[in-house]
């Protein structure tokens, strides 16, 4: 079984961004960059089913030179070989040029299975696994938990709203978006580190791909979020403020 991941390099959780002088991206000299989170889940999601099953899981990520080193975590992690598609301009494309470019490195590879995190940390969207599966005709599923080989290809369980779930099964070729959180995530060893040294990374330049750069969405500002205190006053029995002030919690300030 081929199994390819897409991963995607993002600064560092806890980071301190700045934005650049264009307003359109931050500034990226002094930041300190790493492994998609949603990613690193859909890597361990390959790496158990490699273990399970057999099989080759390759990496594929796009961006400038620094990225070599997240593909080369994943490699320590497990992964057996890497595609860098080196590419500079990686913040000026949108999912769909993004989408275009991991189609035209992978294809080729011919994979029985490509996984993705279901969104990335800095953007968010949530739509280049998607749009990969449609770039290459492949089905695809998301907000996946489990994955389950089968004789006739895949069984998968989706998360849906409120608690609920569901199973479905799909053919092979195709592409999952892998929800995070579903499995416990692997750290790289002295001796997978040692071993990613050897490990193949192959580089392919994103112009010399024939993808079309040009955004069909464009992103024209970006800002920080705004700093701003405000005061609301509940009133009503201590019953109906508790489930006002937890409504808020839930609803408004998102932390229950």
């Amino acid at each position: 079984m081929k199994i390819v991941v897409a991963i995607k390099q993002v600064p560092e959780r806890d980071a301190q961004v700045r934005i650049d002088a264009s307003s359109k991206w931050i500034e990226e000299a002094d930041l300190q960059f790493a492994m998609n989170e949603p990613d690193a889940y859909a890597l361990e999601e390959a790496l158990q089913l490699k273990e399970k099953h057999g099989g080759e899981v390759i990496v594929a990520s796009a961006g400038p030179e620094r990225v070599g080193a997240t593909i080369r975590e994943a490699l320590a992690k497990g992964a057996d070989r890497g595609i860098h598609i080196l590419c500079d301009d990686l913040a000026a494309r949108d999912a769909l040029g993004v989408a275009r470019l991991l189609a035209a490195a992978v294809q080729p590879e011919d994979p029985n299975l490509i996984l993705t995190g279901l969104q990335s940390d800095d953007l968010g969207l949530g739509q280049t696994g998607v749009i990969l599966a449609a770039l290459l005709n492949f089905p695809h599923a998301s907000l996946i938990l489990e994955v389950e080989k089968t004789d006739n290809g895949l069984k998968v369980k989706r998360e849906l709203e409120e608690g609920w779930f569901q199973s479905i099964e799909l053919p092979t070729p195709a592409v999952l978006t892998i929800q995070s959180g579903g499995t416990k995530l692997r750290y790289a060893t002295l001796m997978g580190i040692k071993r990613a040294k050897t490990k193949e990374l192959r580089q392919l330049n994103a112009a010399e791909l024939g993808v079309n750069a040009a955004p069909v969405v464009a992103l024209e500002q970006i800002t920080l979020p705004k700093k701003q205190k405000s005061t609301q006053m509940l009133s009503g029995s201590p019953k109906e403020t508790a489930a006002a002030l937890v409504e808020k919690l839930k609803f408004e300030a998102r932390v229950l």
